[in-house]
Formats: structure tokens, C-alpha cells, sequence
């Protein structure tokens, strides 16, 4: 099972991986502030993950890992 992981103290928020992934799975969170002050994404469904990267290759800052 793939297993996507995110250094959610850079995260700026942009959520350019929610609109990335193309399960629908990612989501910003509502809860959790970063250090930065910024609401980072998470993934909601880690079950129906694909592996695809999608999420990690339009991140600008580089915080996310996809793991196969």
C-alpha cells in the first residue's frame, strides 16, 4: 500500500495537491496550524491512496513524500 507523507511545518497551504490527486483524498486541514501559521494538508483516506505522485510533483515546496 502506498503511503504519502507530508512535512506539514513547510507547508504553505497552497493546495495545489488537493487539486492534484485524482482520488480526491487530499484536504486541508481545518483543525492543525503549522508553525508557519498556515492550515497544511493531509491526506483524509490513506486506504485509497493509488501512488501515484501526482500530489508530490506539483508541490512547490517540496514537503511531500510518496512512498510504494
Amino acid at each position: 500500500m502506498p503511503k504519502v507523507t507530508f512535512n506539514k511545518d513547510l507547508c504553505k497551504g497552497c493546495g495545489l495537491c488537493v487539486t492534484a490527486c485524482p482520488k480526491k483524498i487530499i484536504r486541508m486541514s481545518d483543525k492543525t496550524l503549522n508553525k508557519k501559521g498556515f492550515y497544511p494538508a493531509e491526506v483524509a483516506e490513506p486506504e485509497k491512496c493509488i501512488g501515484c505522485a501526482m500530489c508530490a510533483t506539483m508541490c512547490p515546496d517540496v514537503v511531500i513524500t510518496v512512498e510504494k
